[in-house]
């Protein structure tokens, strides 16, 4: 991890959950961390449970990534601020818990899906390319993907997970399409997907992972980053999948 000391990280939907674990473990790690999300109130109460040095280096701003002009907004501050991203790791997203069937879905819960899971994720994307291209840096971008980015997960009848699927299988398209680009620009910029199976966060119930029994915590998901991201500069974990022991899918 020493290449990345003093280097700027930024981490979108960091509020909470697996974003929260890993925007904590990169301060800890010695990076200076832009937490992004929209709710702007716990990511200051985030930064104010860290050790005093780590809250020097720990930045938050808000940003809804379905929106272009706040991510625009966003990543010209931090290079205004912070002179650029270096690593960017697109974890911001949403489930479609109470979305339905996709064969009935209402227009506006595919949109939210989609806009968060996929577009938002091409945005940022976008905005850290630039900023490390501009600065001929060798950066990495990690999407926090799924394994629903990879198989149905097979579930109970009468319960659909609608239109995740589908948005994660784009994130599995999006990574293999920017490791193309990136070569194809002459950079040696990496991209890595990251996909976990169930992991306890806020996105269901707690009733949920109670009576399963069987997930990951967001402590897993960020220990996998965090090893992504150390490897040496020619070595690219391009799909890194975790699950935990037992799972059915």
């Amino acid at each position: 991890m020493e290449r990345w000391q003093n280097k700027v990280a930024v981490v979108t939907g960091a509020s909470s959950g697996i974003g929260e674990v890993i925007a904590k473990d990169l301060a800890a790690a010695g990076l200076r961390v832009v937490a992004l999300g929209r709710r702007l109130e716990r990511l200051n109460e985030n930064r104010s449970k860290l050790p005093a040095d780590q809250q020097k280096r720990y930045f938050t701003h808000k940003c809804d990534v379905t929106s272009e002009a706040d991510v625009k907004t966003a990543f010209n501050w931090i290079e205004k601020t912070l002179g650029g991203t270096d690593i960017l790791v697109n974890n911001a997203g949403v489930s479609g818990r109470g979305g339905g069937n996709l064969v009935t879905m209402e227009a506006a819960w595919m949109d939210k899906i989609l806009h968060t899971n996929v577009k938002g994720l091409v945005y940022c994307t976008q905005a850290a390319v630039k900023s490390m291209q501009a600065r001929k840096f060798d950066g990495h971008i990690v999407h926090i993907n799924s394994i629903a980015g990879h198989c149905i997960p097979n579930v109970q009848p009468g319960t659909s997970f609608n239109m995740y699927p589908p948005s994660k299988f784009c994130v599995t398209a999006i990574n293999e399409t920017i490791r193309c680009e990136l070569r194809d620009l002459g950079t040696k910029i990496k991209t890595t997907s990251v996909s976990p199976g169930l992991v306890r966060t806020e996105l269901a119930p707690k009733e949920v992972y109670d009576t399963i029994g069987i997930y990951l915590n967001p402590e897993d998901i960020s220990q996998a980053v965090m090893f992504v991201i150390s490897t040496p500069p020619h070595v690219q974990i391009h799909e890194i999948t975790v699950k935990p022991i037992g799972e059915t899918f």
